[in-house]
């Protein structure tokens, strides 16, 4: 294998942490924000890209951290090495309320494609690249644009899914229809598409978008159900308005709502 051999548990129902146990010398790779806590003996380094080409140079390092930005995350990536005798544990959390997703690639033929805020940590040796779109409609209305992240190599990968995650195992030829949000990641042999809502009355007063993600058999695929996308929306919707104003303000249920929620401001 050319990707450390980790062992992990998965902890938590609605709020998870994944604790990954390393014997010495392995390494996990992890995005930015993403750590929990760890053992003593585990050393903490942050590395340009994910650091899977060892190689490469100083020129593809910057290449491969490079294609990091088009993604929309960070140049730089953290590792974490037991470097002492004896298995150490670190651990890593979901950034919100959903699933954590453990990924084995070497049961994916060694790659894996996910949207771009889905990845959370993998082993040591997996390369977290890019997946561009050959679709124009993809590109243009899939809610991802024409950039995916793609995850090979032959180690764990782990994947963050909003809300409640289904799997699906596409048949040959068995279509699903998605809301674009909701694809967490699918396997390499899923044909994906946009497809057209259709319909006068769908497309301006059904409010759930032009577009339907339309996947393709044979694969996998994982859906979630609260898109990080929609719960901001909810959060923002929710918020007081400018100068201190909220929907219950002025009316008798919304100051009755204040005073029980300890805010004696009217």
């Amino acid at each position: 294998m050319n990707a450390h051999e980790i062992d992990y548990h998965i902890y938590g129902e609605e709020m998870q942490y994944v604790e990954i146990e390393l014997d010495p010398q392995e390494g996990v790779i992890a995005e930015s924000g993403s750590f929990m806590m760890m053992e003593d003996g585990i050393k903490m380094e942050t590395i340009f890209g994910d650091g899977s080409q060892k190689d490469s140079g100083f020129f593809g390092k910057i290449l491969g951290a490079g294609k990091r930005i088009l993604t929309g995350e960070s140049l730089f990536m953290t590792a974490f090495y037991n470097n002492i005798s004896g298995k150490k544990k670190v651990s890593f959390a979901s950034p919100y309320p959903g699933k954590i997703v453990p990924i084995d690639l070497m049961g994916y033929q060694g790659k894996f494609i996910c949207q771009k805020d889905a990845f959370l940590c993998a082993a040591k040796g997996v390369s977290i690249g890019i997946e561009f779109s050959k679709r124009l409609g993809r590109g243009l209305f899939g809610g991802e644009g024409f950039i995916m992240q793609k995850l090979e190599g032959d180690g764990m990968a782990f994947v963050h899914a909003g809300g409640t995650l289904a799997e699906k195992t596409l048949q040959p030829g068995e279509t699903l229809r998605v809301d674009t949000g909701c694809i967490v990641g699918f396997t390499q042999d899923v044909d994906y598409d946009i497809e057209f809502v259709g319909g006068i009355k769908n497309s301006i007063f059904g409010g759930e978008g032009l577009f339907f993600a339309k996947l393709r058999g044979p694969g996998k695929v994982y859906i979630q159900s609260l898109p990080f996308s929609r719960l901001a929306d909810r959060v923002i919707a929710s918020a007081p308005k400018a100068g201190g104003k909220d929907r219950g303000e002025g009316s008798i249920l919304g100051g009755l709502g204040n005073l029980l929620d300890g805010d004696n401001r009217f």
